[in-house]
């Protein structure tokens, strides 16, 4: 059996200032294999972004590991040494960014960023910007980065990104500053830019119809935890976690002409340490007394792994039942 590519095995990663402590994961796991496109959803501060950074260990120096493992073909990325990360970084990982205005540097024209990128391969700027569609790109290589619109920002991010054909792309929420047209645009770019050069893509993301569209498999992150992992199309149609069913119902692409865009009762928890049962049980109508004394373990359901007592898919009687209503949707009464 081949070696996944990414590995995240069962991570605690807390962000400690002081005297206070977040728990930002809290027992992540997650197994990609080459190839693979896979959407990470959930709500702000589910952990999406700390799970991205944490593959490039991009995050704050003030944050602490108490454990787990992040291995990349084995290799375990918590213990390289400077030298070793900063190569994986270069040679094997690309990061595509929210903000690509925010993350191009305002004082360098993008042919002087672009040759900083490349510096040791003989890949031509100009050709790059040509394969992620932009027009006239001797002139744009010449532009200032404010002189540039959003959506071409984005293009030279990805040609940047793509330019060494990693093995892993990382991009969090890369068109959430775009509007729709261009957001599509940018998006049928990367994802077909990936399947050219074999990379494996983990989007980070809100937008479900999105996910749906582009990426093969979705993994649902609530409390800092993969609380659903499986085939997109089976996961989002038929979810059998309390909180996916509910971020679906909530996702207003899928609601009705006419009707009340459904929304999710409660917010998200602020984790401190481990908690004795399910985080989500105080928002879940399903809850029973074992939901909030015994923390849930993953277990495999219909094709797909859900991190629940209670999955929708599971026999009924003691330790499982099934989820009726999608959950925790109530009307948004403003």
């Amino acid at each position: 059996m081949t070696t996944p590519l990414l590995e995240i095995e069962d991570v605690v990663a807390e962000y400690r200032t002081g005297k206070r402590t977040v728990r930002a994961l809290d027992g992540a796991s997650l197994t990609v294999h080459r190839g693979e496109t896979v959407g990470i959803v959930g709500e702000s501060g589910s952990g999406k972004s700390t799970l991205g950074l944490l593959i490039g260990r991009l995050l704050p120096r003030a944050t602490v590991f108490p454990r787990g493992r992040v291995l990349l073909d084995g290799e375990s990325l918590l213990d390289l040494p400077t030298e070793r990360l900063v190569g994986v970084r270069r040679e094997r990982l690309a990061f595509v960014p929210q903000d690509p205005v925010g993350a191009l540097d305002p004082t360098l024209r993008i042919g002087r960023q672009l040759r900083l990128a490349l510096r040791t391969t003989d890949a031509d700027p100009a050709a790059l910007l040509d394969g992620v569609r932009i027009r006239d790109p001797e002139r744009v290589l010449r532009l200032f980065p404010h002189q540039i619109s959003g959506g071409m920002a984005q293009r030279v991010i990805v040609a940047m990104a793509m330019a060494r054909k990693p093995d892993l792309l990382i991009a969090d929420e890369p068109t959430a500053a775009l509007d729709s047209q261009v957001r599509e645009e940018v998006l049928r770019l990367l994802f077909g830019l990936a399947a050219e050069h074999g990379t494996t893509v983990l989007w980070l993301s809100h937008d479900l119809g999105g996910v749906a569209r582009h990426c093969e498999r979705i993994a649902v992150m609530y409390g800092g935890r993969i609380v659903e992992d499986g085939p997109t199309a089976q996961v989002l149609t038929a979810p059998q976690h309390p909180y996916t069913a509910a971020l679906s119902a909530a996702d207003p692409a899928r609601a009705k002409d006419g009707t009340r865009l459904l929304t999710i009762a409660g917010t998200p928890p602020v984790l401190t340490e481990d908690e004795p049962g399910c985080v989500f049980g105080p928002r879940c109508p399903a809850a029973t007394d074992d939901c909030a004394t015994t923390r849930p373990e993953s277990r495999q359901v219909e094709g797909r792994t859900v991190l629940c007592h209670h999955p929708a898919g599971a026999p009924p009687g003691p330790g499982g039942g099934p989820v009726s209503e999608p959950p925790l949707a109530k009307e948004d009464a403003r």
